[in-house]
């Protein structure tokens, strides 16, 4: 039995998810959802890609989900005692302006 993480968008993320193509939010939403089965880090056994540094970005803490055809990143971090995924940036950039905006919006949240 699988339990599913609680997903909670940021206003921001939340504002960059409504901002996409109806057909590209829905498979974003899709792949979201698949993570939130096991948002964990791979080293732990779940899907998350772990971040670190970017770009002179120290994104520790932080983890992606990569939708490569599409060119969409979701950058999302892990709050583990209220088993919470917060999605932080969902942004059809590369990957450099969506590690920047990452940076960013990570100290508000």
């Amino acid at each position: 039995m699988s339990k599913f993480w609680q997903i909670d968008f940021t206003a921001a993320a939340a504002k960059d998810r409504r901002e996409l193509d109806g057909s590209v939010r829905k498979q974003v939403d899709k792949a979201i959802y698949k993570v939130a089965k096991n948002p964990l880090p791979k080293s732990e056994g779940g899907y998350g890609e772990p971040l670190g540094s970017k770009h002179g970005k120290n994104l520790t803490g932080l983890l992606k989900i990569k939708l490569t055809k599409l060119g969409i990143r979701v950058v999302y971090k892990l709050v583990r005692e209220g088993g919470i995924m917060k999605i932080i940036v969902v942004a059809a950039r590369a990957d450099d302006e969506v590690y920047e905006i990452a940076d960013s919006r990570k100290e508000r949240e």
